[in-house]
């Protein structure tokens, strides 16, 4: 191809955001500036940058932003514990994306799981939708069954029922409840809004509970279903309502 032909689907990285949808052209500028616009990976800073994003992938704090809508897809995987949540990995391991062996389309996870945790993970290439999913002030709720040592009393529960301090703020309110308990651990169901890094292993750590294995069931009322470990499903238009439910 021509340099001419390469220009000519080329447009200023700033304008492509707000043609995005998830924020204007002015907070694009913002976002660009305070190092949170990323293309093929790499943070761009720079206001004169162009990109074409037939060929380019941009990503706002690692989600992937996208403008047609007539090739969005959303991808339900059942991930299994050890695979990790990222496009690429540079010690190696497995990434969750290698388990899509029939979908051509980029994608990217909407949150995180944990290398050892496993369960309903949320894969597109709709950075709105992905940003919705994952900002506080919609409040999607995400169920979890998280096993932990022990038996935690009632007072220790409250507390992270309440909500608790975590880096110098406090968590929101959570459901919690049991599930089941055997002689040395006790299986919880878990719902919470906020996705902040390792939340729940850090939420049972503060009261002295170490998280053993843990399961994500749902994003909103949108659960596994029966998809086995490793398994996958292309969600119809339709189920995407499910999440915010």
């Amino acid at each position: 191809m021509t340099d001419t032909g390469r220009s000519e689907g080329r447009q200023r990285l700033q304008k492509f955001i707000a043609a995005s949808g998830i924020t204007s052209r002015r907070k694009a500028e913002e976002l660009i500036k305070a190092g949170r616009i990323s293309v093929d990976g790499r943070v761009v800073t720079e206001m004169g940058c162009k990109i074409d994003p037939r060929r380019q992938m941009v990503a706002l704090d690692g989600m992937l932003i996208t403008v047609d809508e007539t090739s969005l897809i959303y991808v339900l995987l059942n991930k299994p514990v050890g695979y990790v949540t990222t496009l690429a990995d540079p010690q190696g391991r497995p990434v969750v994306t290698e388990l899509l062996t029939t979908i051509h389309q980029r994608v990217f996870p909407v949150g995180r799981l944990d290398l050892d945790s496993e369960g309903a993970l949320l894969l597109t290439n709709d950075g709105a939708l992905a940003h919705k999913v994952m900002h506080p002030r919609y409040q999607t709720t995400k169920t979890y069954q998280v096993m932990v040592s022990g038996h935690p009393g009632r007072k220790r529960l409250a507390q992270l029922r309440q909500g608790i301090v975590l880096d110098n703020r406090k968590t929101a309110p959570a459901s919690i409840t049991m599930v089941r308990q055997t002689i040395d651990h006790t299986v919880f169901k878990v719902i919470i809004h906020e996705g902040r890094k390792r939340q729940i292993k850090r939420m049972f750590a503060a009261i002295d509970h170490r998280v053993i294995a843990l399961t994500r069931l749902a994003y909103g009322k949108l659960g596994l279903g029966s998809l086995g470990s490793g398994a996958y499903r292309i969600l119809q238009p339709s189920e995407i309502t499910k999440i915010f439910l």
